[in-house]
């Protein structure tokens, strides 16, 4: 009896000791290669420690944090939905800060013969179908669409939106060659360079900044705070450079 209580005891010390090694990151969608890469760095530098990473459209984490799923820390493709969480108070404001930049762009099908360099020609009859996130959830649409009302162009183009439920599944939609032309970032553009194309970069009023913030229910604040710290350290931005992210 008195075994099996000590071993209750022991079971139960370990694993509140995991749990608490453990970091989960919820993290936008296109930062997915490099997040790995830091995810790795990190875990090396805390050996038996773990990043537990989970990806998606910023608005669908931000969904699922406000339902209680266990995150420690968030990081959006933009501001308005780090703001959102700020409101609800799902995260420490005072810990919150911009890591990385990035641009938006329109891909195509590598092997694509159609002259497109601007939104405008988007319009041409070659262009059927676009792709491009649900504005509502994946921020990269949200700028696509900001971007195609400056220019006078979103009511003409509309009829010919694929909408996708993140910027990779845009990426992956115009690598297999099921739409015409894409918005994604020049990140992800970077890791199809053998089947998608970069026609040309989108011009927007707002800059794509990357901010970042543990929450304020983290079960697990100083590893949050550890690896929010590695991500802005010299070796998290020199990963994310090699990814293609600019520093804010």
């Amino acid at each position: 009896m008195l075994l099996r209580f000590l071993l209750a005891c022991l079971f139960a010390l370990s694993a509140s000791a995991g749990y608490a090694a453990e970091v989960t990151v919820s993290a936008a969608a296109s930062l997915q290669n490099a997040f790995r890469e830091i995810a790795a760095a990190w875990e090396k530098q805390h050996p038996g420690d773990k990043i537990l990473l989970n990806f998606g459209a910023s608005g669908t984490l931000l969904q699922q944090i406000d339902k209680g799923a266990p995150v420690d820390v968030f990081a959006s493709a933009d501001r308005e939905t780090m703001d959102r969480a700020q409101e609800k108070n799902l995260v420490d404001a005072s810990a919150r800060r911009t890591f990385a930049r990035n641009t938006l762009v329109a891909v195509v099908p590598v092997d694509s013969k159609l002259a497109i360099a601007s939104l405008r020609d988007l319009r041409q009859d070659g262009v059927q179908r676009i792709a491009i996130g649900d504005p509502r959830s994946v921020p990269a649409g949200r700028y696509a669409e900001a971007a195609l009302t400056a220019a006078g162009e979103r009511e003409a183009l509309a009829p010919k939106w694929i909408t996708a439920q993140s910027v990779r599944q845009v990426l992956d939609y115009v690598a297999r060659g099921e739409v015409d032309a894409g918005f994604v970032y020049a990140t992800d553009a970077a890791v199809m360079k053998d089947k998608v194309r970069i026609s040309f970069d989108i011009p927007l009023e707002k800059p794509v900044l990357y901010p970042v913030a543990p929450l304020a229910a983290s079960a697990n604040p100083a590893g949050a705070r550890s690896f929010i710290d590695f991500l802005l350290s010299g070796a998290g931005q020199e990963i994310l450079a090699r990814y293609g992210f600019a520093s804010p």
